[in-house]
């Protein structure tokens, strides 16, 4: 017999919930679980990630242009290494080791152009030495060798901002896409600064370089200041000067070449405040060789108490090589200019006493004070001023009787400033630093730092004064001045030196020389963005700031 059991049919809704059923039961037994409480990732604000981009990309950018921004150009006959750094003043810098730096203001962009001088080349300036005639075509090499060697930096510079800031964006961000941003943003960064430098370039401040290094140096690498004020085609002239006199440097005897001044300009050394420093004795006579200087001209406080015991120290005058023109300081007593007077090669002024010498006629007056002793109370502005007078008067005398004076000298900036209108320049010291201006009625006043780095007194501060000087070339037939060195010399225990080039405005290339005083200047303070070095500025390294045209130097008593 055969059994059949009847299993009764399941609903297919039925059915479907059983399979279901793990699912719904895992569903159910996750929901009696604890949900973990929601957490608010912050996110950084947006000027955050902006500035942490414009670090990526300039840091990238400084790597990029130190590892793989260098490019080697023969300019000439010497090998360079052209660079582009960073950097919040522009200008160019031409390295020339051992004996130092030239410092150019060229133009104005947050980007420095560096020239290494590596080597000279022996094959090349063989070449100029046996075929002369190949010196005059050097010019045109010398401009074509730069434009190459800045066209290839232009290049590998572009492939050096973008490669580095790409590649540290990469490894900051390890996206993609903000490398390639960063890249970009680099590349437009540099694009921008070469359109800044384009529409700042000054080609003619190679007229005001600025050296850096061995004081022997200077002359050669400054160059003659007449011959640079008649050049016109001024970029590419200076330029072959400037690398012929680095061949010069590097020839191989490795012997510095003589300096060879321009027999149209009177040369005049202007020192002041010494104070009983003997150094300054070997810094002056030193100066005296490299720039052939036909006059000293000492503005005062060559001693610092003026008694008899010190009237030996100025002995060495005598052996400088030049004549010496002085004027009596508030620290000079008369028992010191009575001792000068007797010397053969000093010629003391005084009272309005005026003097030729070297082709240049000098008047001065000594200062009414006499205050070594800083206890004592000074006799105010007012014996300055009179004192001034006196010398303004004693310049037009010498006017009315046909013997103009060409430069007037007078201790204290106060009584020098009575003398405008009067007489074309005027020399003073006492401040301690240098300055230069031009005064209201056309009369150029030179104020002298301390040539003896302030004496005694170069430990009072931190850092040691420096020692400065400045030589004057003064045209030989007018006699006004053409340009200006300012020799700057660290003080006790340094040993840099710097030496700045500067031209008169009225004399630079392509101005209309005054016929009369010279006409004003206008300082870099007074421009909306200083460039200091730059035709018709002379800038001061006084703490007291840049002195203005027209403004008044606060007097002091060292």
């Amino acid at each position: 017999m055969v059994r059949v059991r009847l299993v009764p049919r399941v609903p297919a809704t039925v059915r479907n919930r059983i399979r279901r059923a793990p699912g719904t039961l895992a569903r159910y037994y996750r929901s009696l679980r604890p949900h973990p409480a929601a957490e608010l990732v912050p996110q950084p604000h947006p000027w955050l990630r902006a500035l942490g981009m414009v670090a990526v990309v300039l840091l990238g950018t400084w790597l990029g242009l130190l590892v793989v921004g260098d490019v080697r150009v023969p300019v000439g006959p010497v090998n360079t290494t052209m660079t582009l750094r960073p950097s919040l003043a522009g200008g160019t810098k031409i390295n020339i080791s051992p004996l130092g730096a030239l410092r150019l203001d060229s133009h104005e962009a947050p980007v420095r152009l560096d020239v290494n001088v590596d080597q000279l080349d022996p094959v090349r300036a063989q070449a100029l030495v046996d075929h002369p005639e190949r010196i005059s075509g050097l010019q045109q090499e010398i401009t074509q060798d730069v434009e190459h060697g800045t066209l290839d930096l232009a290049v590998r510079s572009c492939v050096a901002v973008v490669a580095g800031a790409g590649a540290l964006g990469l490894v900051v961000y390890r996206r993609p896409r903000r490398a390639l941003a960063a890249g970009g943003l680099a590349l437009a960064l540099l694009a921008a600064s070469g359109a800044t430098a384009y529409a700042t370039w000054n080609p003619k401040s190679v007229l005001e370089p600025k050296f850096s290094g061995l004081l022997s140096s200077a002359p050669s690498l400054v160059g003659n200041a007449r011959s640079i004020v008649t050049e016109f085609d001024v970029y590419q002239k200076e330029l072959a000067r400037l690398v012929t006199n680095v061949t010069k440097l590097y020839d191989v005897t490795s012997t510095l070449p003589a300096y060879e001044p321009d027999p149209t300009t009177i040369r005049v050394l202007h020192v002041s405040d010494i104070h009983l420093n003997p150094a300054s004795w070997k810094i002056i006579a030193s100066l005296v060789r490299q720039y052939d200087v036909n006059v000293i001209v000492d503005s005062g406080d060559t001693m610092d108490h003026g008694s008899a015991a010190e009237n030996g120290f100025l002995d060495p005058i005598a052996d400088l090589g030049a004549p010496y023109v002085w004027v009596r300081g508030n620290h000079d007593s008369r028992t010191t200019q009575h001792y000068l007077e007797r010397m053969k090669n000093v010629h003391v002024l005084d009272d309005g006493r005026a003097i030729s010498v070297a082709g240049v006629r000098f008047a001065g007056i000594g200062d009414p004070q006499f205050t070594p002793d800083r206890s004592v109370e000074p006799g105010g502005e007012r014996a300055e001023e009179l004192a001034g007078a006196r010398l303004a008067s004693a310049l037009r005398d010498q006017k009315a009787a046909g013997t103009p004076v060409d430069v007037a000298i007078a201790h204290e900036p106060t009584a020098a400033r009575q003398t405008d209108g009067e007489v074309p320049m005027v020399l003073a010291g006492h401040l301690h630093h240098e300055g230069m201006e031009i005064m209201r009625y056309g009369t150029r006043l030179r104020i002298e730092g301390s040539t003896g780095g302030s004496g005694l007194r170069a430990v009072e501060h931190q850092y040691p004064a420096p020692v400065e000087a400045s030589i004057l070339y003064l045209d030989r037939d007018t006699r006004h001045l053409q340009a200006w060195d300012e020799i700057r010399l660290g003080g006790l225990g340094e040993t840099t030196a710097e030496v700045s080039r500067h031209l008169a405005k009225e004399n630079a290339p392509g101005a209309t020389p005054s016929p009369g005083a010279a006409s004003p200047e206008t300082s870099p303070a007074d421009r909306s963005s200083p460039a200091p070095g730059r035709s018709g500025t002379a800038p001061s390294r006084s703490s007291a700031g840049p002195n203005r045209s027209g403004a008044r130097l606060s007097p002091s008593a060292p």
